[in-house]
């Protein structure tokens, strides 16, 4: 039998605890569990947010793109021929989930009142309309999606009528029709980037079927980012198209450096939170195990005076502490756990979009870092408590005698 371990539970379930180290168990009991709970909300929340943000800046490039190596940083892009190998070639790298083309061109967007310069892009993904508030997306030619801000400036409407000028050698006008309207919360890209449909843009342009602006690679995990971009480089380093351009690799981090070194600055913010709260959590364990001890005085002069060595003694106190750690542990996680839930089935927690780029908290549910936390939790709280378990293991019987 486990003599520490019986002592412990003995002790840890009894009633006969004065009132002080009942006061003081309950106070660590708080402690640990309001520690943990705020750990897994901050947690839950930074991920949710760097990768709602990730996946919305996606929408306007994903996350890997291949343009030609020619190009310039404007959105007149050259174009590259895309042929079926290519894009079966980079479809076969590991954690590449979608391939396909996208095709860019600039206009200006004219009312009688108003002006607006945009970016007419095409993309064969659907992804952007999950962020539709009205209509459809373009299907048929001479047809646009614009963003909620564009349409508020221009005051416009779905079924009105758009007129985009284009400038170049000359100065070319079309009508189309808006068939949609479209928010995502990132307000600069909002007001830029209007959506139609390929065909619509190769008129523009004079090109081909083969020919594009560039291509779009989307991974299944964005934190396999640099792995993927590696190997489509060197699928297409060494590779001109038929117009002898060669490729361009750039991944989401490169064209949105600013958003991304700003959701690298969330990280320090987690661990700050995480360090501070297992500090509180760590001071009221401690205080509640000395306040436990001082309380067990007697007992541990009896024990000490039946033969029991200071291993003994240290254990039964750490068995005592490891069952108030891991009830802690285990509310905070319930409570933690829930009320990131009802924030990620309510969004009623709200943010500002011009800052945040989201109209809400969002929440994730990152399990394999909840689970490494919570053992770290465990196992460092019981490191904390080797010194002070000390305590106890030096309690001499002969001066417990002389107290009582």
């Amino acid at each position: 039998m486990n003599v520490p371990l019986y002592i412990a539970k003995r002790l840890y379930f009894s009633d006969k605890s004065n009132r002080s180290s009942r006061l003081a168990v309950r106070v660590a009991l708080l402690g640990i569990i309001i520690g943990v709970m705020v750990m897994i909300i901050a947690l839950c929340v930074v991920v949710g947010f760097k990768r709602t943000v990730s996946d919305k800046v996606a929408l306007f490039g994903s996350h890997i793109q291949l343009t030609a190596f020619e190009s310039n940083n404007t959105f007149e892009l050259s174009p590259i021929n895309v042929s079926d190998t290519l894009i079966d070639n980079l479809k076969a790298i590991p954690h590449v989930k979608d391939v396909s083309v996208f095709l860019t061109k600039p206009g200006i967007i004219k009312t009688a009142e108003q002006f607006q310069g945009v970016v007419l892009r095409s993309t064969d993904k659907q992804d952007i309309e999950q962020s539709l508030l009205e209509g459809t997306m373009p299907v048929n030619p001479n047809e646009v999606a614009l963003s909620l801000s564009a349409c508020r400036k221009l005051r416009l409407k779905t079924g009105d009528d758009v007129w985009l000028y284009f400038v170049g050698d000359d100065v070319r006008v079309r009508r189309w029709k808006l068939t949609g309207i479209y928010f995502t919360g990132f307000e600069d890209a909002d007001m830029l980037f209007a959506w139609c449909t390929h065909d619509q843009i190769r008129r523009l342009q004079g090109w081909t079927e083969q020919q594009a602006s560039g291509i779009e690679i989307t991974l299944d995990d964005i934190s396999h980012l640099e792995e993927v971009a590696d190997a489509v480089w060197y699928q297409t380093a060494n590779r001109l198209d038929d117009n002898g351009n060669a490729l361009y690799t750039q991944t989401l981090e490169d064209l949105n450096p600013q958003i991304f070194a700003w959701l690298d600055l969330l990280d320090m913010n987690v661990i700050v939170i995480l360090l501070l709260m297992f500090a509180v959590s760590a001071f009221n364990i401690v205080s509640g195990l000395i306040i436990l001890i001082l309380d067990s005085v007697q007992l541990i002069g009896t024990l000490k005076a039946l033969g029991a060595d200071n291993r003994l003694v240290r254990s039964i106190f750490l068995y005592e502490s490891a069952m108030l750690i891991c009830k802690g542990v285990g509310w905070g996680t319930l409570l933690g756990l829930a009320l990131a839930a009802v924030q990620y089935f309510t969004h009623f927690l709200p943010l500002d979009p011009a800052t945040y780029y989201v109209t809400f908290v969002p929440i994730a549910f990152p399990w394999l870092w909840i689970t490494l936390l919570l053992i770290a939790v465990v196992v460092l709280s019981l490191l904390v408590l080797l010194l002070p378990s000390g305590v106890a293991a030096n309690v001499s019987p002969a001066r417990v005698m002389r107290y009582e």
